[in-house]
């Protein structure tokens, strides 16, 4: 008994062994590709999630109005106080009318273009122990003379426990002590010193 022909067109075993061969190979590759898709997207998200999350750019510093704060300062206390015309560039951090030992205090602090402190300190006062008490003891300092005004300078980088209070310049009024003191350079100091003496009574 002889086999008959196959059919024309019919598929062999060869061919349908190949045929599913290749339909495995087409489905991990689709697999592959998929794959690397989901892990680009899961990667490109990390991404983002640090760029808007972990990488911010810093806040904008607070700014406060000192001009507005020291005509209620003013209307309050019932006399002047010192508010300095200072660079546009500088910015006022803190502007307030406190009190320490029952001594009226008027307390502004200016951010400069360097990124660097400096404060301003009126205290309506002449007692010697405020000032020590506001600059922290600070020993001997040495005249100076800065847009017309006599000042007392003290200079104490690199002493440690003066926090903020590297640098102070020191005079006074009829009725009340001003006070400069920083982390700034001595040129940005001196800015201020300029500003102040603009609006001091012995100025005019």
């Amino acid at each position: 008994m002889t086999n008959s022909p196959s059919e024309p067109g019919a598929e062999t075993p060869q061919q349908k062994a190949d045929r599913i061969a290749e339909a495995r190979r087409t489905r991990r590759a689709n697999q592959t590709v998929r794959n690397l898709i989901g892990s680009l997207i899961a990667s490109l998200a990390i991404v983002l999630f640090l760029v808007l999350v972990v990488v911010r750019p810093d806040p904008a510093p607070l700014t406060v109005d000192y001009l507005a704060a020291a005509a209620e300062a003013e209307a309050s206390l019932g006399t002047a106080v010192i508010a300095p015309i200072v660079p546009p560039t500088w910015s006022a951090n803190r502007a307030e009318l406190a009190g320490s030992g029952g001594v009226d205090e008027w307390a502004v602090g200016f951010i400069t273009e360097n990124r660097t402190f400096l404060g301003l300190l009126q205290g309506f006062t002449d007692e010697q122990s405020w000032l020590r008490d506001a600059l922290r003891d600070p020993g001997e300092g040495e005249s100076v003379r800065i847009a017309g005004v006599e000042w007392q300078r003290y200079d104490r980088r690199g002493v440690e426990g003066v926090g903020l209070r590297e640098i102070a310049l020191v005079t006074s009024t009829a009725d009340s002590t001003v006070v400069l003191y920083g982390t700034a350079s001595d040129a940005d100091l001196e800015v201020l010193a300029n500003a102040v003496a603009a609006e001091l009574p012995a100025a005019d």
